[in-house]
């Protein structure tokens, strides 16, 4: 069910991404009176191979277009008159040029068609940035507060060096305010990056190793892929129902799915919000982590708490379910820091994020062009995209997410690919230098292996994804 609602959140940000993307194209065509033959969120063909199953779960004609929508929920496309791409009817191009075709305009325009949905996809994620940044302002961990405890490490943090309870000072040489620094991509993917840690009052300095982004693509979503703080916490309640999201709920409603049985063996328990669980068995567990591993030793058995209770101690008994939970929610008791932005601020804030997902995107292929990251661990599809989503649907996570990914879906779609956007691009560039364009017959082949290439990668992407589930 979780990946369900992943999957599901993948495909409503494609949706929303990609038909902007190609309403992008459409407008700039429409802006130059070149006619534009269809517009189709999805495919109605088996993608890329443009004369198998074509077909389409619903198309309607308004004016010279062909709305529709098509049966491959990736993607989508919009058929441009005369121009070249994966839909192109060979005979069309033997036509004379009619002046409301893309062939027939001049170079510039052409250019500004096919960057059309790069700019709209770089807009829309600027703005959702931007969007955010003022509606939620900034929120981070302050070092100092996580200092106070020091980190709490997994055996890749070990393995290069780092211990539970250290505290990280220095990030290159310099002091740090956001405890989120620690984990920045942009900082993992620098070249000698170093952390000064401070351990038993002396300052020891770590090197990451160039390739820790690949290590921690290897650990599944439920390890702790580095490093976090070690978190201090308390109760906030006891789950006195069984609960179900939003999905499930509407499932078990249609009939579909049944609803989940309760496992709630201290639903009575005697646990206020604001309890320290300082012990279990006597095992001290100041720190959530302790907590977690602690109840996972203690599958299915009765253990003894001890609670401290606004500076009163008591014991209590529970139970452990079969998977290592006691049925409460705990929260951790740091002091976030919140600052709101003004509408200039969240403007800087915004953009600067936004296009700190394309120079990330930048760094990252840079990594794999010199071995340092392998393609392998680096390319996912659709199975390692919906990864991304949480398992519980969250409109400020999604939104995020969005913004983000039209963000990388400008990128990748600027690459020099002769069957993508910034493919294009580059021969029309070409014809703008040198006064003549490319013929239709190299246009053409340009095209086919454009498409060979794309074809090669989702096959890639997709086995990657295979894969994962084996390593």
């Amino acid at each position: 069910m979780d990946g369900l609602i992943m999957a599901a959140q993948l495909l409503l940000s494609l949706t929303i991404l990609v038909g902007i993307h190609e309403w992008g194209h459409y407008a700039a065509a429409r802006l130059f009176k070149i006619r534009v033959e269809r517009f189709y969120l999805f495919f109605d063909f088996l993608f890329p191979l443009s004369n198998v199953a074509n077909f389409a779960l619903w198309k309607k004609k308004i004016g010279d277009t062909e709305f529709g929508l098509g049966w491959f929920p990736l993607g989508g496309y919009v058929k441009i008159a005369g121009m070249i791409d994966e839909t192109t009817d060979k005979d069309a191009l033997e036509t004379p040029i009619e002046p409301w075709e893309f062939r027939a305009k001049p170079a510039w325009q052409r250019l500004i068609v096919m960057l059309g949905g790069i700019i709209v996809n770089v807009v829309a994620g600027v703005l959702i940035f931007i969007t955010l940044s003022f509606i939620t302002g900034e929120v981070f961990l302050p070092t100092t507060e996580v200092n106070q405890h020091g980190i709490y490490t997994s055996p890749l943090a070990k393995e290069i060096g780092l211990k539970d309870g250290d505290k990280i000072v220095k990030i290159n040489g310099k002091a740090f305010d956001r405890f989120d620094e620690v984990l920045n991509p942009n900082t993992l993917l620098e070249a000698g990056t170093t952390y000064t840690i401070l351990r038993d009052g002396q300052e020891v300095e770590i090197q990451l190793p160039a390739n820790l982004l690949e290590k921690m693509s290897d650990l599944k979503k439920e390890e702790v892929a580095f490093i976090e703080p070690l978190r201090p916490f308390q109760v906030d309640a006891v789950v006195k129902e069984g609960q179900i999201g939003v999905f499930t709920k509407l499932l078990v409603n249609l009939g579909i799915k049944d609803a989940p049985k309760e496992d709630l063996p201290n639903k009575d328990i005697d646990l206020q919000k604001g309890d320290k669980i300082t012990a279990i068995n006597n095992t001290p567990t100041p720190y959530y982590q302790q907590f977690v591993a602690t109840l996972q030793q203690a599958k299915n058995q009765q253990i003894t708490l001890t609670i401290d209770r606004q500076g009163t101690t008591k014991q209590l008994t529970a139970q452990v379910n079969q998977d290592g939970k006691l049925g409460i929610m705990c929260s951790p008791t740091f002091k976030m820091s919140n600052r709101p932005y003004s509408f200039g601020e969240a403007v800087a804030k915004g953009t600067g994020a936004a296009f700190g997902v394309i120079t990330l995107q930048a760094k990252g292929f840079s990594k794999i062009a010199t071995g340092e990251i392998s393609a392998t661990k680096a390319v996912s599809g659709p199975i390692g995209m919906a990864k991304i989503f949480s398992t519980q649907f969250d409109w400020l996570a999604f939104w995020r997410i969005t913004a983000m990914l039209s963000m990388v879906l400008a990128f990748m779609n600027l690459l020099p690919i002769p069957a993508l956007d910034g493919g294009h691009a580059i021969f029309l560039l070409y014809e703008m230098a040198v006064g003549k364009a490319p013929s239709e017959s190299f246009m053409e082949k340009a095209q086919q292996v454009g498409m060979m290439m794309l074809l090669a990668l989702m096959v890639f992407a997709i086995g990657n994804d295979i894969m994962s589930f084996f390593r």
